[in-house]
């Protein structure tokens, strides 16, 4: 297969768009963030990454938390909207009929509509040039009880999670294997023993 070779650019994709709740409960703010991820297990933590001219920016920095709420198919058009329309001029939550409610461990909303929020208090600001990375520690997680079975194990793809791809919106599709799953050793079937 033929290549080109383009300059150094942000191509890892798919990329899950989420919805970052900051501010408190009587002013509240969304704004879509597509660079987030995973960076610690313990602790707990994740990143975000942010233009500082961005309204949430200085919501985030003088709080010092944020939520990071998971989109659903359901959500698309929110996720769109509060990534392109700002704070400063729109009650983002009121714009797109979504319900605030208080988080457990910090001061700003989680996004009811949304099935899986984390609550997270940051540890870090790092500038890096266009964004700066906010580091976190999540405190708690609010989980949908709908996406729990009937021994209370997590379901996640009840959830009709999103991601974003290279100006595109997909839901996720077919389960292709499970963690694992390349290097579990296959059953053997039983051989039965004829009888006389």
């Amino acid at each position: 297969m033929a290549k080109q070779t383009w300059k150094g650019s942000t191509l890892l994709n798919p990329e899950p768009p989420v919805l970052v709740s900051c501010g408190s409960m009587e002013a509240a703010n969304l704004i879509t963030i597509g660079w987030t991820g995973t960076i610690c297990t313990q602790p707990s933590m994740v990143s975000i990454s942010v233009r500082p001219e961005r309204y949430s920016y200085q919501l985030i920095k003088d709080s010092g938390e944020f939520v990071i709420s998971l989109p659903t198919r359901k959500l698309v058009r929110a996720v769109d909207w509060c990534g392109v329309k700002s704070g400063r001029d729109y009650d983002k939550f009121a714009e797109m009929k979504l319900t605030p409610l208080p988080a457990s461990t910090v001061s700003c909303p989680i996004l009811a509509e949304s099935p899986v929020n984390l609550e997270c208090q940051v540890t870090q600001v790092i500038p890096l040039g266009s964004h700066d990375l906010f580091l976190a520690k999540v405190t708690a997680v609010d989980v949908d009880e709908a996406l729990l079975d009937e021994k209370g194990k997590l379901c996640l793809e009840r959830a009709d999670l999103i991601v974003y791809s290279h100006g595109e919106y997909f839901s996720l599709g077919k389960q292709l294997g499970t963690f694992g799953y390349s290097v579990r050793k296959k059953a053997t079937p039983q051989r039965h023993r004829k009888r006389d």
